[in-house]
């Protein structure tokens, strides 16, 4: 084994356990931990299917849950094989090396963002929960601008005239129809 090739193995290694910790960090405690609680402390309950209407939000919830899941899945899978990276912030866990316009990203230039969101909304339908509505609401508002004023900034100055490229013809959070080339 060649030394070249040693390090590329040592660093798909720590790419692995900064993907794990950088999942555990954000996705996982946005939308099992934090929901947890917040369901705990206001008493949330598990659905009565009795009702068509509660059934066809559980249905919704579900739907959307898978989707965001998928959608997460799929980002994250993206920032590793394209962005040589994790969905990290930083060089401790890892951020992306290069800017990643595959897949859902030449619709929206948040999907990530976007399937975190559905997984959180897809929760609330199916606890029927406001107050997981109320979660859902908040953490998309922080989001929108963290993203706005620290991570667009960031990535422009990470990536120039690239990124500011793709931001001018790849809405936010809104996909457009056709895949931006």
């Amino acid at each position: 084994m060649t030394v070249d090739s040693q390090s590329q193995n040592t660093q798909k290694r720590q790419l692995w356990w900064r993907h794990l910790l950088s999942v555990l960090i954000a996705p996982f405690t946005v939308t099992v931990i934090i929901p947890a609680l917040i369901a705990d402390a206001a008493g949330v309950r598990a659905p009565d299917l009795s009702s068509p209407a509660t059934v066809a939000l559980v249905i919704l919830g579900g739907l959307l849950v898978a989707a965001g899941l998928t959608m997460l899945i799929w980002t994250v899978v993206l920032f590793d094989r394209v962005g040589k990276g994790t969905l990290g912030v930083g060089k401790v866990l890892g951020e992306p090396i290069r800017l990643v316009v595959r897949g859902p990203y030449r619709h929206v230039r948040n999907p990530m963002i976007s399937g975190v969101v559905a997984i959180l909304l897809g929760e609330a339908l199916i606890a029927s929960s406001g107050w997981l509505l109320l979660w859902f609401a908040a953490f998309f508002t922080l989001l929108a601008t963290v993203i706005r004023f620290w991570e667009e900034p960031h990535l422009t100055e990470k990536f120039g005239a690239d990124y500011v490229e793709y931001r001018r013809n790849v809405p936010a959070w809104i996909p457009r129809i056709t895949p931006w080339r």
